[in-house]
């Protein structure tokens, strides 16, 4: 029977290289799918505050679906079913570009963004209505005083939401294993079959998912102290 020896992953050169290319793609993943979501999550509040409300029942049956199916199954759903339906050449071009790779970051960006899109909207509700009567009394119209006063307080209070959901983003990523994604989660189930070193190459890779979550959640909390008027902003 082995002994534990943890210099059997850290002191291998090319362990050490799957973990770091494992790393950075978890990263790509991640952010790429952060971007994705928050652009998405905008656009789904945009449509939900338009004067006309025409698409409320479409933003809200996004975001049902995306908050009541496993993001899981989701991704799945979109690398073993959309990917397998599109035309031969699409298809073909992603297969010569990271299928895997792109069906991840969708996946997880278009799951995410219901998420954002209920914080910010969460967040736009919690700002006094006092505040847009008051804008517009001062002459902004509408979309101007969503951009320079509504939504900078929204987004203020939406922080703490936010920020635990982009943790949860980061986490998720490792969902990506199940489609082949090259990323963290993947590069340990790699390591594990070729050193056998079951119990210390989960150790490694729980460390480094612990580490930056929390570098992550701490990142987030600076920006909620820093946009805080009474803490952060006046210092």
């Amino acid at each position: 029977m082995k002994g534990f020896d943890l210099t059997a992953i850290l002191g291998n050169p090319e362990y050490m290289a799957m973990l770091v290319h494992g790393i950075e793609m978890t990263f790509v993943i991640a952010i790429c799918s952060w971007l994705l979501a928050m652009s998405l999550a905008v656009l789904l509040l945009a449509i939900r505050f338009s004067p006309g409300r025409i698409g409320n029942p479409v933003v809200a049956a996004y975001v049902s679906y995306h908050r009541n199916v496993p993001t899981l199954v989701q991704l799945m759903l979109w690398y073993f079913g959309i990917y397998t339906i599109l035309p031969m050449g699409v298809s073909d071009w992603l297969s010569a570009h990271s299928a895997e790779m792109i069906f991840a970051v969708l996946g997880l960006g278009l799951c995410q963004a219901a998420y954002f899109s209920e914080d910010l909207r969460s967040g736009l509700r919690s700002v006094n209505p006092g505040q847009l009567e008051a804008a517009r009394a001062l002459g902004h119209g509408y979309i101007s005083a969503m951009r320079f006063v509504l939504v900078p307080q929204g987004v203020r209070n939406a922080l703490p939401a936010l920020v635990n959901h982009s943790v949860s983003l980061f986490k998720n990523s490792s969902l990506a294993i199940v489609i082949g994604a090259p990323e963290l989660s993947h590069a340990i189930k790699e390591i594990e079959n070729l050193s056998f070193r079951t119990f210390e190459i989960y150790l490694v890779g729980t460390v480094l998912y612990l580490v930056f979550s929390l570098m992550i959640m701490g990142a987030g909390a600076w920006l909620t102290w820093r946009a805080d008027p009474v803490n952060g902003a006046g210092r």
